[in-house]
């Protein structure tokens, strides 16, 4: 019987956890989210690139629950504003923006910008207790409209043209947006890579070498 392993998604979100377990369905592993073990610190986000935000939620998780650990970090890259709002995609307009809120203040940005032309860009980090990590990245070419258009999806979703589709990402289907999105295409090469994956972490956690051991009374 083969071993399984265990993979932990540094999140909460069932969502992401499903479509994670999924994709992986097949594989010798059992994936897991922070909701299986009891509390955990809260991971801060702090780092300047989305490959160091990954990277700091994988290794974390990784070191505190003792196994391979799994995150991503994504955001909406616009060229005119140098690259904005990046990795602070979440807390544009503020901690407690909506959505609708992040998308009005993007707009009101480029309001007289010729170049819209963006890209949303998608990090995973895989990490292992000693800190050791593999790192895949998605990204999807897009530019953003002059208006919200759809009710699908999140976050700058409705406000991301996608031209081979003629569509905002949140006009697609669910389906559509996997396909071409930066988490899907991130996803996929983990996906693709998943064996040679699990072969790096065998290297990186040996298992425990077990001794039997045979007492005589004296």
């Amino acid at each position: 019987m083969i071993e399984r392993t265990t993979l932990v998604i540094a999140t909460r979100n069932p969502g992401k956890t499903a479509e994670i377990r999924q994709m992986l369905e097949g594989y010798p592993v059992t994936v897991k989210n922070l909701d299986d073990f009891g509390p955990i610190p809260e991971i801060p986000e702090d780092g300047e690139t989305f490959d160091e935000n990954a990277y700091k939620k994988a290794s974390f998780a990784s070191r505190v629950l003792g196994f391979p650990a799994m995150a991503d970090d994504s955001g909406l890259c616009v060229n005119t504003l140098n690259g904005q709002p990046g990795v602070h995609s979440a807390r544009f307009a503020g901690s407690k923006a909506t959505d609708a809120d992040k998308c009005a203040k993007l707009l009101e940005m480029l309001k007289n910008a010729e170049d819209r032309s963006a890209a949303f860009v998608c990090v995973i980090s895989i990490a292992v207790p000693t800190g050791a990590a593999l790192t895949y990245e998605g990204r999807c070419e897009g530019a953003i409209a002059q208006a919200p258009a759809g009710e699908n999806g999140f976050g700058y979703d409705p406000v991301f043209y996608y031209p081979p589709l003629e569509k905002t990402f949140a006009q697609l289907t669910a389906e559509e947006k996997n396909r071409v999105s930066h988490r899907g295409r991130a996803l996929t090469e983990v996906r693709d890579e998943f064996d040679r994956i699990l072969k790096w972490i065998d290297l990186q956690i040996p298992v425990a070498e077990k001794f039997s051991a045979n007492y005589t009374n004296q």
